[in-house]
């Protein structure tokens, strides 16, 4: 199967499955504890029907959508991910000119492999970047100027990571700090071979480049890792820290991760421009409720002015058309432009993409919906 055959997301993950050996594929796929995040993250979805209108004119669709005031294609975009160059050397980048190509945001992970220096060069109207707190104020400060120097428009917190979560795949595939090249690993990863000489030619496990200038001089791709571990995670970030990152950041500040009603009032009385309702993929807190169950909750709290991102379990065009009748201004999606890209580079991020536009553009025209914008829940059956 080529990347043009891929009819759907599952085509791509199978194909990255074959791509990759699997201490990789796991860990684009796995998640938490028992995973059951990730079964529940589907199943939200899988509770709604959309109900069609028929007998209207739906020869023209409009699918774009007006985020922090500027107008993207579809109501989608890429999610950040960690290491997306173990996977592929330059993913960062391939998929920062997919997002462009596509017109849509892309979130640039600061524990991404390209520097966002780099990225905002391939993709400036495009890139979102996205950041943790650490445990050094003065890097967390110095990660907020770098984005305002190169232009960066929307600065995106994630708060959904105070300690490293329980993923069980990574520990039996071996993959911990320090990295090791087990004889298991190494034998599984030479039925790959295409992967394995790009991983060589590419010097092993890649460079974290957002991080190489708090790091000391000559620091290998290791070292750089393992000073990165040991500023984060930083369970002391705290409502003070993001005041102080407002007040720093003169563009639109964005918290990614936040679940609970309250801290969404609370985001909106320290000014915070935007949310993404996340549960990281189903890979931090195995007992969390999906982001689709809370996000109507999360739309009360805050009202209809402030824009709401859905993350976590988007896996068909009919799922972005039900978060946004369920109050969700667009969404957001990492594992399948992660495989796509690992099958296929950019041309694979880009079939991701486009899968799911179509997938869209269809299930609207089915629900005699002419536009994205009109979405509401009278859509769904029965309405909430």
């Amino acid at each position: 199967m080529n990347i043009q055959s891929a009819i759907n997301l599952e085509d791509l993950r199978e194909l990255a499955r074959r791509k990759l050996p699997r201490i990789a594929f796991d860990f684009i796929d796995g998640g938490a504890d028992d995973e059951r995040c990730l079964v529940r993250n589907r199943q939200a979805f899988e509770r709604y029907r959309l109900l069609p209108r028929y007998l209207r004119d739906v020869s023209h669709r409009d699918l774009s959508v007006s985020l922090f005031g500027q107008t993207y294609a579809s109501p989608l975009g890429i999610s950040p991910t960690g290491l997306a160059g173990l996977f592929r050397p330059d993913a960062d980048l391939m998929l920062a000119a997919a997002a462009r190509e596509a017109n849509v945001p892309f979130l640039l992970s600061s524990a991404a492999n390209a520097s966002i220096e780099d990225v905002m060069a391939v993709a400036p109207a495009h890139v979102w970047f996205q950041m943790y707190g650490t445990r050094d104020e003065r890097i967390n400060m110095d990660l907020v100027e770098r984005a305002r120097q190169v232009g960066v428009r929307v600065l995106v917190i994630s708060v959904d990571v105070p300690v490293n979560s329980n993923r069980e795949r990574n520990k039996r595939n071996g993959f911990t700090r320090p990295f090791r090249m087990t004889p298991s690993i190494v034998l599984d990863a030479l039925g790959h071979p295409a992967w394995v000489l790009r991983y060589l030619r590419t010097g092993g496990i890649p460079m974290m480049r957002n991080w190489m200038p708090y790091a000391r001089e000559g620091a290998s791709a290791a070292d750089v890792a393992d000073m990165y571990g040991s500023l984060t995670p930083a369970p002391m970030i705290s409502w003070d820290h993001i005041q102080r990152i407002r007040q720093a950041w003169p563009g639109t500040l964005v918290i990614k991760g936040l679940m609970h009603p309250d801290d969404a009032r609370e985001a909106v009385r320290h000014g915070i421009d935007g949310l993404v309702v996340s549960n990281h993929g189903g890979r931090q807190l195995d007992t969390a409720p999906s982001p689709l169950e809370v996000l109507p909750a999360i739309r009360a709290a805050v009202g209809d002015a402030m824009p709401l991102i859905l993350d976590s379990g988007v896996r068909r065009g009919s799922d972005v058309v039900v978060a946004r009748c369920l109050g969700a201004n667009s969404t957001l999606f990492g594992r399948p432009t992660l495989f796509g890209v690992a099958a296929a580079g950019q041309a694979g991020a880009a079939r991701a993409l486009q899968l799911v536009r179509q997938e869209i553009d269809m299930v609207m025209t089915q629900i005699g919906c002419r536009a994205v914008s009109e979405l509401d829940s009278g859509y769904l059956w029965p309405a909430p």
